[in-house]
């Protein structure tokens, strides 16, 4: 979905292996699942967050995948900068990189519920 001329795509296996390679830097932005094995999207984030708290590197933006529109509490408390819930599409999950890369957040309102206004004149 993101490949391209303008984005360098590098692959972490486990939590910890995503926060080596951020301590490492040139990493821009981190995309990563709510749950992925011991250590999950939410932890990642937390740990990003407290690091950048005591200036032990530079801000990265993290882009959450949620399970379920009731995670999108999950990913803001964890300091995400952006969040999708599945499923994913090309265009969205574009959309919100782009927002992210370009220092923006991004709210997925893929499944906001519409308004409804009832007795209106």
């Amino acid at each position: 979905m993101l490949e391209g001329p303008e984005i360098e795509i590098e692959e972490a296996a486990s939590g910890p292996e995503v926060l080596e390679m951020v301590r490492e830097g040139g990493i821009d932005l981190v995309v990563t699942d709510l749950q992925i094995g011991a250590m999950g999207g939410m932890a990642i984030c937390l740990e990003l967050r407290h690091d950048e708290s005591y200036l032990q590197g530079e801000p990265v933006a993290v882009l959450m995948l949620l399970d379920r529109r009731a995670d999108v509490f999950l990913a803001r408390r964890a300091g995400a900068d952006g969040f999708l819930v599945k499923p994913l599409d090309p265009q969205r999950v574009r959309a919100a990189v782009r927002a992210l890369l370009s220092g923006e957040e991004y709210d997925d309102e893929y499944l906001r519920p519409a308004t409804v206004r009832a007795g209106t004149k």
